[in-house]
């Protein structure tokens, strides 16, 4: 198999979480006999050749990046731009939906859409890989980074082989789909203290003057 595959982040390839992510996609096809061709949504003059290149795959891998439940702007507003299919034959379209929040729960708002996505652009959905908890990947490095990003070689494995997103390993990758009541309380307490005297920290290091209570807005 030799698809397509676009890396829909935003951020440009060096601080690109999904470019890391998919590095080692890549490195499971080529153990499982396939290839890809990697692009990025991040650099416009890429644009072209990958419209070009859209309908002539038989398999597409788009790799997404949740940012607070949104998709990036950047990437839809590529998608805009594919051409309508003028023939019978449809690529299968799969997705991977990667995001900072550990829980699945927090991404299933996303899969759907990608599900109707799919066909909006005529193609035949491959499924959703949905995984969470990546948020630091670009913010360590070494076998720390590694921890985080060599299992997805095991995914690139399985969508060399079969092609799609529905294996039960696939569907395992996920992790929790919700943490326990206590993991949530835990979770909440650290961000009402720790977390919250390191982003006053971090806030003031980078200028800002307003509290982080502010709401200029309201």
């Amino acid at each position: 198999m030799h698809a397509l595959i676009i890396n829909g982040s935003p951020r440009v390839k060096k601080y690109s979480n999904t470019d890391k992510i998919l590095e080692k996609i890549l490195l499971g096809m080529k153990e499982s006999g396939s290839t890809g061709e990697l692009y990025e949504i991040s650099d416009r003059k890429q644009w072209e050749e990958i419209r070009e290149k859209f309908y002539h795959f038989d398999h597409i891998l788009i790799a997404i990046p949740l940012f607070v439940e949104c998709i990036p702007g950047l990437l839809l507003e590529f998608l805009e731009t594919i051409p309508a299919r003028s023939t019978d034959r449809k690529p299968v379209l799969s997705f991977l939906l990667q995001s900072g929040f550990a829980e699945g729960c927090q991404l299933r708002c996303g899969e759907e859409y990608l599900q109707i996505l799919s066909g909006k652009l005529g193609c035949e959905y491959g499924g959703t890989l949905v995984k969470g908890n990546n948020f630091s990947i670009r913010l360590v490095e070494g076998s720390d980074r590694e921890k985080i990003v060599l299992p997805y070689k095991e995914m690139g494995k399985i969508y060399g082989k079969e092609g799609n997103f529905f294996s039960v390993d696939c569907k395992k990758f996920t992790g929790p789909e919700q943490f326990p009541g206590w993991v949530r309380v835990l979770v909440g307490l650290m961000f009402k203290t720790l977390a919250k005297k390191s982003f006053e920290k971090t806030a003031k290091e980078w200028g800002c003057s307003k509290s982080l209570k502010d709401r200029p807005y309201a």
